[in-house]
């Protein structure tokens, strides 16, 4: 192994594992014989038996922070099991303490229940991240090899890698890091001076090195010319603050509680330090701590009681705004007597806000458990939010006024109920099972008696005399009694016509003028009356409606603002999903999407799709508003001297400087030694030519109709033959016989066959484009020039006939070629045009070759086929319409092909069978999951429903009962199919192409696209 390679897997090693010991490093390198997949699963496992006390690794970590009811300052010193000896691995035994454990460990060190279901959370992400980089198969979080792809760019916001089951640690921490206030609190922490020694009790022990992970992780966010940063060694810390006895992504909610008390405690520890006799105030206590005053009547006694609030929990379900769940959790319990002077039995409460916190976070409850079928579910249900939130209806000073207004909309709201039920009794009208519109039956009335009255019944002009015989002969005769009696009757066809005058619409028998008149005018007086009604409710639901909207708009009830900060945002089902967060951005004035190593742009209007619910299985589960009378939660902090912004390492104090200088130096080095193992490789290829690597895999052979061929083939001969009638038919059409005479009278009539396939309207089946590059150029509006020499190109092919007047006009064709200055042809573009259509045949074949074995039930060996053909088709339709082929056609089947493998995929889990199990699963994990970002990116209808039925088929089966190993490779598989990354971040070679002749090529996609039929894909 040379010293370059070693470096390079070196330098991998460090940054995937974070350990910076080299002689280590080379050790792992040495017992995996340079395999970088065992090395790093022999790091990980040493890593695991030996804690790493190195604080200046890069990679580092971060928390998340809010939190409920929770009183400040309240926890007492408690101390906590030691589970990270030498001679312990701290994963295997959390998983081997049992419940009784566990309470002993309540009673002996104060560890609670709460903080244990925390750590499920934690022992699924590290298990999680410790078995995926032990698999050998490529994953679609993995990193790239080339640095340049993970280098940031310009000042773009940094990414959190998903280290496994971490998507909502990602989400939060970015929601807290672009809060600038807090940001410059955490970068700005110093552990109290007494500290430096040992610390004296557990919380110290614990809080301390995660306040200084925080500020590592948020250092790099702020500096880092990486495009993410890894928080693994985040979760490992947390890992070991909290042990547990099960693996689960669950009670995220009460993690991200948790969180926040770690940062009161931190700031706490810091605010007692430096207070001067005075009672310490805590940052973090300011800025995400409000109060509220419950004033009640518990049985029929009042009561008031101020408490303090975090993160504010709020009921989804029956309600379908912010404001209706915030008043009912303002509000609980019968409430009258609350304004009565007289002493009541009832019970309830009111909740009014005293102080609101800078940063008010919202907690939306959008799971809660099915008792019949024993589980956990998500309600889905749509909530709206504004992204300004006036919070004065909710004052404590304002409780007179909202009580009264609270009132008149109870008033309306009543008001409006009648309104409504009458309106329902003009829109459905009737005593049956079928209501229909008032006004419409009375319109329906009117038409009837307009018709055309009709004196006979439709069927009375039917012969019902006959026998069943035949018509009667001889004279009439009168009836006998028993020709008197009901006997079948025989009606020919000619006898059951019916007559010309029967009108399209029933209409009455008899009807009058006078009668007519009469009713017209009824029917038209009533009609009139009842829109009119119709009308005036309308209006006056309307009405009381906009003054139930304006009832809180005056400007009394407009002085507490908070705008949207940020939503956190969980796609799937209560026992799994994926976590992402949209964040605003006031500088650019626009939203951010952070998805992992993924941040983008957004949009108000993405973010209502995926935030409000009722749409997919995505809605938000919390709200962070921040005070908009605050601007220093978000502005940027100035220099005292300069007067100028601080912005990138200036915000850095200078302990955390040094930390990312060095880290930027490490990756600057990696960056380095790439570049200079590329030109190795590249002068390596000058020495040693190889065939040159292109994007597209290349047919074997070259197209003939355009590039010149040595010998005869198919292909050529086919060409030759076409080049052939149009000399012949030039010779008989034309006088002068004269080599360039009949080259320039050839070259007219193929040119002329050619348009006519252009310009012809054929079936689907029928693709000229596919017999010549002509036809292609010509419906491109490829320049004259091009078409010109192509053609020149075609008749100066030496593997025409060699009979003299093949001979001489073929020798014209490349004499004239010859004498083509560069000037009047750009050869680069000439290239250019040539080469899109060498992607044209390519892209057709592997759309012949995917459709073909999609018609054949492979949908494993059609998928890439597909998919490929697909994204280049893609390419070729962004330079022109006639540049591809059908868009909708390819979509439909890419998806149908995934839909085909999901379902093989799921049948295959519910077997239970071992090999099936894992058959099924390698399918999703190796085809499927990767192929789910392309269906994501571009918003196509079709697409997002397909992963919408995909991931449902799958988060059914939670809760289901199934043997342990199914449910933990369940819980395992899920997070990757919830992931909502519209980044492609790995994916397979294109496969192998077959070497197609030009006729062949043509019958092939003649014959699937007659099988596939004229039906548009949406149609299917």
């Amino acid at each position: 192994m040379s010293y370059l390679h070693q470096q390079t897997l070196i330098n991998q090693l460090r940054e995937v594992t974070g350990t910076t010991d080299v002689q280590l490093l080379q050790q792992a390198l040495q017992v995996s014989n340079g395999d970088l997949a065992e090395a790093v699963a022999f790091l990980t496992e040493k890593n695991a038996k030996v804690p790493q006390q190195d604080e200046t690794t890069y990679y580092q970590t971060s928390q998340v922070a809010s939190d409920r009811y929770i009183s400040v300052g309240s926890q007492a010193d408690t101390n906590v099991i030691d589970l990270t000896g030498d001679d312990k691995d701290d994963l295997q035994r959390a998983i081997a303490l049992s419940l009784e454990e566990s309470n002993r460990a309540f009673r002996e060190t104060g560890i609670t229940d709460e903080e244990q279901a925390i750590s499920r959370v934690l022992e699924a992400s590290i298990a999680e991240n410790k078995a995926s980089l032990k698999r050998t198969h490529t994953e679609v979080w993995s990193d790239s090899p080339n640095p340049h792809d993970r280098k940031r760019i310009d000042s773009c916001p940094v990414g959190l890698k998903n280290v496994g089951n971490t998507c909502w640690f990602s989400a939060v921490i970015q929601s807290l890091f672009n809060l600038l206030e807090f940001q410059r609190l955490v970068l700005n922490y110093s552990p109290p001076a007494r500290v430096h020694d040992l610390p004296r009790n557990q919380k110290e022990h614990r809080n301390l090195p995660f306040m200084q992970e925080l500020r590592n992780l948020f250092s790099l966010m702020v500096g880092s010319k990486r495009k993410y940063v890894d928080p693994s060694r985040a979760v490992e810390i947390l890992k070991d603050a909290f042990k547990s006895s099960e693996s689960q992504q669950q009670d995220v909610s009460e993690f991200t509680h948790k969180l926040l008390d770690w940062l009161e405690d931190a700031f706490q520890m810091k605010a007692e330090e430096d207070r001067e006799g005075e009672k310490p105030k805590n940052p973090m206590v300011e800025l995400f701590y409000g109060r509220f005053l419950a004033v009640g009547v518990l049985e029929g006694k009042k009561f008031e009681n101020t408490e303090m609030f975090g993160q504010y929990p709020l009921q989804v379900n029956g309600f379908k705004d912010l404001h209706e769940c915030l008043e009912a959790a303002m509000i609980e319990g019968e409430i009258e007597s609350l304004h009565s002077a007289e002493n009541s039995a009832r019970s309830g409460q009111e909740h009014w806000f005293t102080e609101l916190p800078p940063v008010l976070t919202f907690e939306l409850s959008r799971f809660e458990f099915n008792q019949a079928l024993g589980r956990p579910e998500k309600i889905h249900n749509k909530l709206e939010f504004p992204s300004m939130l006036y919070m004065d209806r909710y004052m404590d000073r304002n409780r007179e006024i909202t009580r009264i207004k609270r009132e008149e909309i109870r008033r309306l709201k009543e008001h409006l109920t009648l309104l409504q039920q009458r309106l329902e009794r003009y829109l459905s009208y009737g005593s049956g099972p079928k209501r229909f519109p008032l006004a419409d039956v009375l319109q329906y009335a009117m038409e009837f008696a307009s018709s055309k009255p009709v004196c006979t019944s439709p069927v009375e002009d039917i012969d019902s005399s006959a026998p069943p015989g035949g018509p009667a002969s001889g004279p009439t005769t009168a009836p006998t009694a028993a020709q008197q009696q009901r006997v079948p009757i025989h009606k020919p066809f000619t006898q059951s016509r019916l007559p010309p005058d029967l009108p399209m619409h029933p209409a009455p028998r008899h009807i009058t003028e006078e009668e007519l008149r009469v009713l017209e005018g009824c029917l038209h007086r009533w009609r009139s009356e009842v829109e009119n009604d119709t009308r005036d409710l309308q209006g006056s639901i309307t009405r009381i409606h906009r003054t139930i909207e304006l009832m809180y708009s005056d400007k009394s009830m407009m002085q507490v603002p908070y705008r949207l900060h940020a939503v956190l945002v969980h796609e799937g089902q209560a026992n799994a999903g994926h976590y992402w967060a949209y964040i605003y951005d006031p500088h650019q004035r626009c939203w951010m999407k952070y998805n992992d190593i993924s941040v983008t742009k957004s949009s108000w209007e993405e973010l209502v799709r995926d935030s409000f619910g009722g749409y997919r299985n995505a809605s938000a589960y919390c709200l962070m508003y921040i005070n908009d009378k605050k601007p220093f939660l978000i502005e940027e902090e100035f220099d005292k001297e300069t007067g100028q912004i601080l912005s990138g390492m200036d915000k850095l104090p200078a302990d955390l400087k040094l930390y990312v200088k060095e880290d930027n130096e490490l990756f600057d080095k990696e960056i380095e030694e790439w570049d200079i193992l590329q030109a190795r490789k590249a002068q390596q290829e000058k020495l040693h030519p190889a065939p040159p690597l292109l994007p597209r895999p290349l047919i074997s052979q070259q197209d003939p109709e355009y590039m010149e061929q040595p010998s005869p083939t198919n292909d050529s001969k086919h060409l030759q033959e076409d080049t052939e009638r149009a000399i012949s038919r030039a010779a008989a059409e034309q006088e002068e016989r004269s080599p360039e005479a009949l080259l320039s009278a050839a070259i007219k009539l193929e040119y002329a066959r050619l348009l006519r396939f252009a310009q012809e309207d054929t079936s689907p089946e029928n693709d000229y484009r596919l017999q010549h590059i002509i036809v292609y150029f010509i419906q491109n509006q490829a320049p004259r020039k091009i078409l010109e020499r192509t053609l020149l190109t075609q008749f100066a092919d030496r593997n025409l006939a060699f009979d003299e007047r093949c001979k001489s006009i073929m020798n014209v064709a490349r004499a004239k070629l010859d004498l083509i200055k560069p000037e009047e042809v750009n050869m680069d573009e000439y290239e250019m045009w040539h080469q899109d259509y060498r992607n044209f045949r390519e892209t057709t074949v592997f759309m012949t070759t995917g459709l073909e074995l999609f018609q054949k039930a492979n949908y494993v060996e059609a998928l890439m086929y597909l998919i490929y053909s697909y994204q280049y088709n893609k390419e070729l339709l962004s330079k022109g319409l006639y540049r591809g082929h059908d868009e909708e056609l390819l979509g439909h089947y890419r998806r149908e092909c995934l839909l085909k493998l999901n379902e093989q995929a799921a049948a295959m889990f519910e077997s239970g069978e071992e090999p099936d199990v894992s058959t099924g699963l390698g399918i999703m994990n190796e085809l499927v999951v990767p192929c789910i970002p392309l269906l994501l990116a571009h918003d196509i209808e079709g697409d997002l429903l397909a992963v919408e039925d995909m991931r449902n088929r799958w988060c059914s089966y939670l809760g289901q009962e199934m043997e342990s190993n199914l449910q933990e490779k369940l819980t395992d598989f899920l997070p990757k199919l919830l992931d909502c990354s519209t980044e492609i971040k790995s994916f397979h070679d294109p496969p192998k192409l077959p070497a197609y002749s030009t006729l062949e090529l043509c019958e092939r996609f003649s014959r699937i696209m007659s099988a596939l039929g004229r039906v548009h894909a949406d149609g299917r």
